[in-house]
């Protein structure tokens, strides 16, 4: 059986906003579906890139597209950009920019979704979760501090060190053990909305509880059980909204997977066999 040639393009795109996002295509020869990876918060797209090649080199998949949200890695404001960047707007405005960008390689083709952490919610805040056949989530969650453990410690990391530091520099270093260095206008969103427990649900101006409602796309939500940010209780008070979605929940522990996965592990190579090909024979599915 010969394997699908991947081309790996560099691109950049538009969000309505005109904002310019960075993204990187994989194209292949097959004719599975379109598959748009969606990152957690603070993680750069090339945390993706090995997924997003197999699903192309070895599923058949025709493109899959991983991209910088705004703020974040290769994806910064322009000096000529006066408005402050939001946390929302990597929902509101990048992934649907993305998803957009992705729909000109094949249009009307079927095309899938996969979401680490921040990367679930935007399926409903991005307000174009009727083009997802399917959508994976995996260690998606809200991001109220009291549903992590230990709680104390993301609590203290937020909003004792992260806050502060959004004030005094302006971002948020990376280093702090958060990710990516943040626009400190995103962190400050992110930790406002992180200590409510009903994390952006009792933002009024999101308007989230309705758009979650709306959604209707078959999901599976992955969990990982050394997880300390999507624990049960986190997982549970997001999917919750999600009403209308049929929705499939599974529970992976290290020794299932093969070893410590963590809230970002899921996506190393090391777990293509054990994580990887059960959840992508449910995304290839009609």
């Amino acid at each position: 059986m010969t394997l699908p040639h991947v081309e790996r393009l560099e691109i950049t795109f538009e969000a309505a906003d005109r904002f310019p996002l960075h993204g990187t295509l994989m194209r292949g020869s097959g004719d599975g579906p379109l598959a748009l990876i969606s990152s957690a918060a603070a993680v750069p797209r090339g945390f993706y890139s090995k997924f997003a090649e197999h699903l192309v080199a070895q599923h058949g998949f025709r493109a899959a597209l991983i991209y910088d949200y705004r703020g974040v890695a290769a994806s910064q404001a322009p000096r000529s950009w006066k408005r402050p960047l939001l946390m929302r707007d990597w929902a509101h405005f990048d992934m649907p920019a993305a998803l957009h960008r992705l729909e000109q390689e094949a249009p009307d083709h079927r095309m899938v979704g996969i979401g680490q952490s921040f990367g679930g919610q935007v399926l409903a805040l991005g307000g174009r979760s009727d083009r997802f056949s399917r959508y994976l989530m995996v260690a998606t969650m809200t991001g109220y501090w009291g549903n992590t453990k230990p709680r104390f410690r993301v609590f203290s990391q937020m909003n004792l060190v992260g806050v502060p530091l959004a004030a005094l520099l302006g971002k948020v270093p990376g280093r702090i053990g958060l990710g990516q260095t943040l626009p400190g206008s995103v962190f400050r969103e992110w930790a406002r909305w992180g200590r409510h427990p009903d994390y952006f649900f009792a933002d009024p101006t999101m308007d989230a509880a309705r758009r979650f409602a709306e959604v209707e796309t078959p999901i599976l939500a992955i969990g990982l059980t050394d997880d300390p940010w999507g624990t049960p209780k986190a997982q549970h008070a997001l999917l919750k909204y999600y009403t209308r979605a049929p929705t499939e929940i599974r529970w992976m522990s290290p020794t299932e997977a093969g070893g410590p996965v963590g809230h970002l592990g899921f996506f190393r190579s090391a777990f293509r066999d054990t994580l990887w090909e059960p959840a992508i024979d449910w995304i290839k599915q009609t």
